[in-house]
């Protein structure tokens, strides 16, 4: 089985349990949602936006997708291709580290998506024509199946989804946040091996779904489940969200304030 992990900028993590890793494990989280999704370049994505375009197109009553790539993932293969070619891979991995200059200098500013937006397009934007204009020249030197090959491959095949950062502020230049959130269970895949069971995985994406955001909340995971399980079986299910990390923290600050 599968955890799919969700991230919604400024706001919290879900994980959800599948037993496999097709498109169709998306359709009900992302059923009513419209707006940006950034991904890497795993083909069920892809599939989704492209089954939801044709679902719009036959008059469905469906909000569109727009899909936005991770330059983490994309860089990743530059660095694998660095001891093939030292010289070509160098160069394109210096690029990335100036776009990733630009945005750390925009997260010391705390600046929001307008500014995020007008300083992309006035210093990343340069940077990155200057990026595809040099992978396009220097594709032919390369076998598709040589690591600088495929790392070419791969970035100008997600080439328009991989600029979309750059015209809006609300997402990030990649997906690391949700990458950040999948490392404990890389671990715990390490340490555990398997769930046992289908259900078991349902809960266990609850539980990590649950820690994730006591983590982002700043709370103590220990004294949060304490409380939480304690009050559960007495409070109304009209009710339940107060239990939520977000609620719970911000009732335990008004109660001390």
């Amino acid at each position: 089985g599968y955890l799919w992990v969700y991230h919604r900028p400024g706001g919290g993590v879900l994980y959800e349990w599948h037993t496999s890793r097709g498109a169709d494990c998306l359709e009900k989280m992302l059923d009513d949602f419209g707006g940006t999704v950034q991904t890497d370049g795993y083909g069920a994505y892809d599939s989704f936006v492209k089954k939801r375009r044709q679902a719009i197109a036959q008059g469905a009553d469906k909000r569109p997708i727009v899909p936005a790539a991770c330059w983490a993932h994309a860089r990743r293969k530059y660095n694998e291709a660095v001891l093939e070619c030292p010289g070509q891979a160098g160069w394109v991995i210096r690029q990335l580290q100036h776009l990733y200059r630009i945005e750390a200098e925009l997260r010391r500013r705390h600046a929001g998506p307008a500014l995020r937006e007008a300083v992309r397009s006035a210093q990343s934007a340069m940077i990155l024509r200057r990026v595809e204009k040099a992978l396009r020249l220097k594709m032919a030197e390369h076998r598709p199946t040589s690591q600088m090959g495929k790392a070419i491959g791969y970035t100008l095949s997600l080439w328009e989804e991989l600029l979309v950062y750059l015209h809006d502020g609300k997402i990030e230049i990649d997906n690391n946040l949700v990458e950040n959130a999948i490392r404990p269970t890389a671990v715990g895949k390490k340490n555990y091996l398997f769930f046992g069971h289908p259900e078991a995985g349902e809960r266990s994406a609850i539980l990590y779904t649950l820690l994730e955001n006591c983590k982002r909340e700043g709370i103590n995971p220990y004294e949060y489940l304490y409380d939480v399980l304690s009050r559960r079986p007495t409070t109304p299910m009209d009710r339940i969200d107060e239990l939520a990390p977000a609620k719970w923290a911000a009732a335990r600050k008004g109660k001390a304030a």
